[in-house]
């Protein structure tokens, strides 16, 4: 009714000024028959209702303008839908502007400007086709911090000569920038690529202001989101969990500003191991003394900055349980005006998980990681299949007699560096470490994956082994100085899993390998023997230097050997 009644005086005053106008042209005819000044006076009183009129419009529209923003304030804010809050603000933007286009650009993680939604006057949304935008004027914005108003960009000195401006024909644009407490989170780009003029200082004082309510709003959204997205990762985490270790489980409890807990549900019971009666009511640092000082400065710290704690795990003791390993999620706990009330701690329980991916590392320790690879503990079965691999022997020369006068605790130290050394070397030329025995090392190459230079890479691999005795021998004492005897062969093998459902090892047998054992025992000390059939493979690619042939345990006719001295 308000309003009605100011554009109703605004009318009568315009009409009252037409009159007065219309007067002074109709007595302009017999003006000399009038009272002096009667013509002046009469300009006058249309001038003054002139302005009088002029101040009533502008009241008016800043009326108008405040209602709209009381009403668009209460429409952002009634969603925390992310998507949802961004459109209304698009969409009351363009309404109020009369823009052509609106676009609204967050900060994203990598803290890169991205369009989140773009409009029409039409209240659609636009194709990424139709992002024909000036970046020189909304990274001004985003430098300064400060609104741009321009009324036609094509003749504007500042922005007219850019290359934005003149291939998409942008003229009047408005931008301002969308701030939460000083920080900058995005910028609103408003334009209208036909019309010149159709912003006004009105206009930009307006969106300035608007800009803020829709900062707050958009900053309470995306809040919103950030606990919604951490509840549904925790969710789905206590989901895997459950899935795969039984005995892993989420819990959630929530404490007042005095730290004291109000709430927690079954799972934190399981995992504190104290009941809710034993929990509810008492302060944080009674229920988790073992952690409180861990936890009790970084709830503190989400009490103060009104930021979210994820990803922080914690090794501890509990009196029943022993050593455990937790992940703790926090974040504020807010009540329905956005007040924070507490905090909110998210529990999940990595004590099991922790100890198999234990297990897990010290299997890979004890068997080669591309065997593990091939290993399907849903579809393990006896057998193997036929192969064509290069087999790789490795022996301590002198062990034994050295170990008859050293401690078992010196023995294992010096035999762990030597066989480190021959398992790096096949590993560093991607071998399969099959097994330690004793003071030796049994290795192949071409399984389980495919090697076209397989031959090479165990010849390879035996110099290398050579080297890093030698620099051993440069850091161990005199008498720990050990050599090594090494022999290499190829052939056909069966590779698979052999033994029984109770205990597996997977391994490669044939006459290749027993051939390959055989060279090795007869090697000399710090020799590295191939075979004959191995050395046609790679006798373009090493120097060796002949060797008689030799007679070994289960074979008929010697068989011919070289000594690997050297790649050419």
């Amino acid at each position: 009714m308000t309003n009605n009644l100011s554009v109703s005086v605004d009318q009568q005053i315009k009409l009252l000024g037409q009159t007065v106008a219309h007067i002074r042209s109709s007595i302009l005819p017999v003006r000399a028959s009038l009272p002096p000044n009667t013509l002046e006076e009469l300009s006058q009183l249309e001038n003054r209702l002139f302005n009088v009129a002029r101040e009533v419009t502008a009241f008016s529209e800043e009326r108008k303008n405040l209602i709209a923003l009381t009403e668009i304030g209460q429409v952002i804010n009634s969603s925390l839908e992310l998507d949802e809050v961004l459109r209304i603000v698009m969409d009351n933007i363009i309404k109020l502007t009369e823009a052509e286009r609106g676009f609204l650009m967050l900060r994203d993680e990598s803290n890169r400007m991205s369009t989140r939604v773009a409009r029409n006057w039409e209240q659609e949304s636009l194709n990424q086709s139709e992002y024909a935008v000036s970046r020189t004027v909304i990274e001004r914005v985003i430098e300064t911090g400060e609104s741009i108003l321009t009324t036609n960009a094509q003749q504007d000195p500042r922005f007219g000569g850019h290359e934005s401006i003149i291939a998409f024909n942008l003229r009047s644009i408005l931008c301002v920038p969308l701030k939460v407490k000083n920080d900058l989170i995005g910028v609103i780009y408003t334009d209208n690529r036909i019309r010149s003029g159709i912003f006004t200082e009105s206009e930009r004082d307006l969106l300035g202001a608007f800009s803020n309510q829709a900062a707050i709003a958009i900053d309470n959204a995306r809040l919103f989101a950030s606990l919604r997205r951490s509840l549904a990762e925790v969710t789905e985490l206590k989901n895997l969990m459950d899935n795969i270790f039984a005995s892993i489980a989420s819990g959630v409890i929530t404490a007042n500003i005095e730290d004291m807990v109000t709430l927690c549900n079954r799972a934190a019971e399981n995992i504190i191991g104290q009941t809710s009666q034993q929990i509810i009511g008492q302060k944080l640092e009674h229920v988790l003394p073992s952690i409180a000082d861990n936890i009790l400065p970084q709830v503190a710290n989400i009490r103060d900055r009104d930021t979210a704690i994820t990803d922080l795990e914690i090794s501890h003791s509990l009196p029943l349980r022993g050593l455990v390993d937790w992940r703790l999620n926090m974040s504020p706990l807010k009540d329905a005006n956005q007040t924070t009330q507490g905090v909110a701690i998210v529990l999940d329980d990595l004590t099991e998980r922790k100890r198999l991916e234990a297990q897990r590392k010290l299997f890979e320790r004890m068997v080669s990681p591309a065997v593990i690879q091939q290993l399907d503990p849903n579809s393990l079965a006896l057998g193997g299949k036929r192969i064509d691999i290069t087999v790789l022997f490795a022996d301590i020369r002198g062990f034994t007699s050295y170990s008859e006068n050293m401690s078992p605790e010196q023995l294992v130290s010096v035999l762990n560096r030597y066989l480190a050394a021959g398992a790096e070397a096949v590993l560093d030329e991607e071998g399969t470490v099959d097994k330690f025995m004793g003071d030796a090392v049994m290795a192949w190459f071409n399984a389980p994956l495919p090697q076209a230079d397989h031959t090479l890479r165990a010849v390879r691999a035996a110099l290398r082994l050579r080297e890093r005795v030698q620099q051993l021998h440069t850091i161990l004492p005199p008498e720990a100085q050990l050599a090594f005897g090494v022999g290499i062969h190829c052939g056909d093998a069966i590779l698979g899993l052999i033994g029984t459902e109770k205990r597996l090892e997977y391994t490669a047998i044939g006459d290749s390998v027993n051939t390959t054992k055989r060279l090795q025992e007869n090697a000399g000390k710090n020799q590295i023997v191939i075979s004959g059939l191995a050395y046609e493979r790679v006798k373009d690619l090493i120097n060796v230097a002949p060797m008689d042939a030799m007679t070994v345990k289960g074979k008929r006719d010697p068989i011919p050997v070289y000594e690997v001295l050297s790649l050419k």
